[in-house]
């Protein structure tokens, strides 16, 4: 036996082995073999829409390996059984959103005992508050179909019709559908192949929306008219540069439709007044590339969050309503070096603002009649904070969320004029939890360059600090996005077990402020997988773990984080967790075909055009840089659907590990064949994919056995 499970030579079945198909790919002078491109099916667009026009040897190849994955996670199966059943319960399985207040109505969304999808409800404000409504009843929505995902709802602003966002495969095409709120009939209006990005007019009778080209890049904002055929629908804005994407907002007011246009370091916003849905969008400022702007509105002015003029860590700045253009900017909030303005909203008597200092949130309200400010911060050595969108624009009431790696998710009620605070609702763990069983802790690694890395831990206090405890060290590092030291109490199952949870910060999110994320991004990328080294590294200098203790974990660009550390560094990790890595980076970054490729060149550089752009992705790419050595024990997960991180990426990593790794250790691949890059959609289905994970991992640390 190795590590628990049955290696490689006992299995019943052997491992899959992909062909090779030679390929020969010249770029910039140099020449390269692809031998396994064939996966990527040529017709891969119509495979999104309609999984079963796989090409048959690719879904062939496929399913080897599911079945490969599935036997060798046999001696898994009760184990799994009891991950799922543990961590179904610490969720509340009627849980409810707090009713957010709309005029005479309260909406929310709840779970019905064993239900998987939510149920989109409202209550009366005047007094009949126990008399429910139901809008959209998910699972009834999801009945005798294999995948359901509702996204977006909306309610017109008359609160007589529902609008709501859903995907049928995972494949991110969405269809917007219409429900009357007085009958609860369907209505006959259906908007296919949208973006899911929509928003109401202030008539309730117009609808604009992002629409998807062929390649799955939302180009284009139309307006549809209740009652009319969607062929029907006005054309509004379209974006002719294919690296920029569009979505659609509303203003916080109510007063503007919001057109953004934008790559991942160029914006431009264009307003559409929402009492007047005919009228052609007009210009905020327009794009100059590396200048972002978020756009609100108040009273006679906008206040826009930007990094204009040096302002690395964002400003707030205010313009008039008639004089919108840059050169009429003048400074709100000035912009201070560290401290990263993560977000704000705006109410008719108040400012509020999300701000991160080194890797933690706070807030910050200001009134606007006086410019008093108030801030609201926490105690706990790491925590997570987000605002939660108010429905109502004359309110004193701001709504935020507040959970640590140890405390559950509180909602709180906060009184703008008062400054007191209400807990509206505590996350429940039904099967227990108390925090002052656990310990969250904020240190640092020290990286290749000297700079100090957050490190996010949580373990419990009867976990043994000796150097042999197992590690879980999750990272992702990549589009700016911090990840926050909150409460997720799927992790509980490992931690209860005796591992420690550790979260990187890596250079590549914004934990640090924006100059963060640029030291890990394009030619300054290598600076996030050596980060992730670095904190491995200091795990064990400062006694938590050792070498060849730890499991490293991340998903989509956190797969390609730890698909490069398992390249570089195989000798630290025990295990490594791939869920739909972004590993093929090369070849995608130099198709521009792709769904994402255009916009992303900004974060990665663009190989097409760029000689030294090409080598140093080369040089890192996890594809490429497979090489004949040991690897630790490997999960990879796919979805057939996604287009955010295609099948092929992780197929071809795969295929190619096989062919060149010299180890026994376990290589597993599992590709769900119905569903995109988020998994399955059932709330409970989710988990059964963690369950397999986590049960992995404690086959592989030698940890199983003490379940049985």
């Amino acid at each position: 036996m190795l590590n628990g499970l049955i290696p490689h030579r006992m299995s019943k079945i052997s491992p899959p082995k992909a062909d090779r198909r030679p390929v020969i790919i010249e770029r910039h002078g140099e020449r390269a073999d692809d031998p396994y491109a064939w996966l990527r099916d040529e017709n891969w667009q119509e495979v999104m829409r309609n999984p079963a026009l796989l090409a048959a040897d690719i879904r062939r190849y496929l399913e080897e390996e599911n079945r490969y994955a599935e036997a060798n996670l046999a001696p898994t199966t009760g184990l799994q059984e009891r991950l799922f059943e543990e961590i179904k319960a610490r969720i509340k399985e009627d849980d409810s959103t707090v009713p957010a207040a709309d005029g005479p109505f309260a909406y929310y969304r709840r779970f019905a005992v064993g239900g998987q999808h939510p149920i989109l409800c409202r209550h009366g404000t005047a007094g009949d508050e126990r008399i429910e409504e139901i809008l959209l009843h998910g699972d009834e929505e999801a009945e005798g179909l294999k995948y359901l995902n509702i996204t977006t709802s909306q309610h017109s602003p008359d609160h007589a019709v529902l609008a709501y966002a859903v995907d049928l495969n995972g494949s991110e095409y969405f269809a917007i559908r219409f429900r009357d709120l007085a009958t609860g009939e369907a209505l006959d209006d259906e908007i296919p192949n949208t973006h899911g990005s929509f928003a109401w007019a202030n008539d309730s009778r117009s609808v604009f929306y992002t629409v998807l080209d062929e390649s799955h890049r939302p180009l284009r904002v139309l307006r549809h008219v209740l009652g009319t055929p969607a062929s029907a629908d006005r054309l509004v804005y379209e974006e002719m540069v294919p690296g920029f994407f569009v979505d659609v907002d509303k203003t916080e007011s109510q007063r503007y439709i919001v057109i953004t246009a934008h790559d991942h370091e160029t914006t431009e916003v264009h307003l559409i007044d929402a009492d007047r849905p005919e009228s052609a969008p007009i210009l905020v400022t327009p794009r100059e590339r590396h200048v972002e702007y978020d756009v609100s509105h108040h009273d006679d002015r906008l206040i826009i969050r930007t990094n204009a003029d040096g302002a690395e860590d964002f400003k707030l700045v205010e313009t008039p309503l008639d004089a919108t253009g840059r050169e009429h900017w003048r400074a709100l909030v000035p912009h201070r070096r560290g401290r990263l303005i993560v977000g704000y909203y705006v109410f008719r008597d108040y400012l509020v603002r999300l701000e991160r200092e080194d890797a933690l949130p706070h807030i910050v309200v200001t009134r606007f009649s006086d410019g008093k400010e108030y801030e609201i911060t926490f105690d706990e050595a790491a925590y997570s904070l987000a605002l939660i969108g108010s429905l109502e624009y004359a309110t004193d009431t701001l709504r935020f969320a507040y959970s640590s790696m140890a405390t559950p998710e509180r909602i709180f009620d906060y009184d703008m004029a008062t400054g007191s605070r209400v807990l509206r609702k505590e996350q429940e763990v039904p099967s227990g939890h108390d925090p002052a069983d656990y310990v969250t802790e904020r240190i640092h690694a020290t990286s290749h360059d000297g700079k100090p890395i957050p490190i996010s831990l949580l373990y419990r206090k009867s976990t043994r600090l000796d150097g042999n405890a197992p590690v879980l060290l999750y990272g992702y590092g990549s589009y700016g996005f911090a990840m926050p030291a909150a409460f997720i109490p799927t992790r509980l199952s490992l931690v209860d077990r005796g591992f420690i949870y550790a979260i990187a910060h890596v250079r590549g999110g914004m934990e640090r402020g924006f100059h963060w994320y640029r030291e890990g991004k394009t030619l300054r990328k290598k600076n996030t997988f050596l980060d992730h080294i670095a904190v491995a590294e200091q795990l064990i200098a400062d006694g938590y773990t050792q070498s060849g203790r730890i499991a490293a974990q991340g998903g989509s660009a956190g797969g390609m984080l730890v698909g490069v550390a398992a390249n570089m560094r195989p000798d630290l990790f025990k295990a490594i967790v791939a869920d739909v890595p972004f590993v093929d980076v090369l070849n995608t970054m130099c198709d521009p075909t792709l769904p994402l490729t255009p916009p992303e060149w900004t974060e990665w550089g663009n190989p097409i055009t760029d000689p030294e752009v090409y080598r140093y992705i080369r040089s890192y790419s996890p594809y490429e840089n497979v090489g004949a050595k040991d690897y630790p024990n490997i999960l990879v997960t796919a979805g057939l659907t996604d287009p955010r991180v295609t099948y092929w990426e992780p197929a071809k990593w795969v295929a190619k590990l096989r062919a060149l790794k010299t180890d026994d250790n376990l290589l597993l691949f599992k590709t769900n064949m119905e569903a995109g890059h988020h998994g399955a959609a059932g709330r409970f289905d989710r988990l059964k994919e963690t369950a397999m994970a986590f049960a992995f991992l404690l086959q592989v640390f030698g940890l199983a056995d003490r379940d049985a």
